[in-house]
């Protein structure tokens, strides 16, 4: 790619100005330090995520990756001080707000109050994990048939935050289709 910009720069030299194709060089150069810096820094957040136990219990929930994990842990600290999922999940505003008069209950959109940016990252792994699953599972098939898909993807979304509060609450790994049972 860098010797395509430059041959298209070199095409471009006679028919632009010659502080144009400089500062467009310089702007190409930057791009290119960038690139080499975030890999860098992708490659310290895999060590990160390598060593600490947490990180490798967070992403092994599907829909978290390497970013998602290490941001979760890095935002959240200590798990235990959300009393529960919905909690944490209310903290990164991914639970809708609610209005309601005569004990009739009006659920509203997200309150988005919270991380904009870990709340992102829960909610684009949602959408990938519902563009390649296979088999998606009868609960998100339920929410499809009565819900718009990005109502779908924020419920998942939601779900998935409730379930990284439980892996870290509770110091457990992460299981497909484990069910908790609340003691009567």
């Amino acid at each position: 790619m860098d010797k395509a910009i430059a041959g298209v720069l070199e095409r471009l030299a006679d028919r632009l100005p010659a502080v144009l194709i400089d500062t467009l060089r310089e702007q190409w150069n930057r791009l290119s330090e960038l690139d080499t810096e975030i890999a860098e820094i992708e490659r310290r957040l895999q060590a990160w995520m390598k060593q600490d136990k947490t990180c490798k219990a967070v992403a092994a929930i599907p829909g978290v990756g390497l970013l998602t994990a290490t941001a979760v842990i890095a935002t959240m600290g200590d798990a235990k001080a959300f009393k529960s999922g919905r909690e944490f999940a209310a903290w990164i505003g991914l639970v809708p707000g609610q209005v309601g008069t005569g004990g009739k209950v009006k659920l509203l959109s997200i309150s988005k109050r919270g991380d904009t940016y870990l709340r992102t990252l829960l909610i684009h792994g949602a959408r990938s994990v519902l563009f390649h699953a296979k088999e998606p599972g009868t609960w998100i098939e339920q929410i499809q048939k009565r819900r718009p898909p990005n109502v779908v993807t924020v419920a998942l979304a939601n779900k998935t935050a409730r379930t990284i509060w439980a892996v870290l609450a509770h110091d457990r790994q992460y299981q497909k289709g484990y069910v908790s049972i609340k003691p009567t």
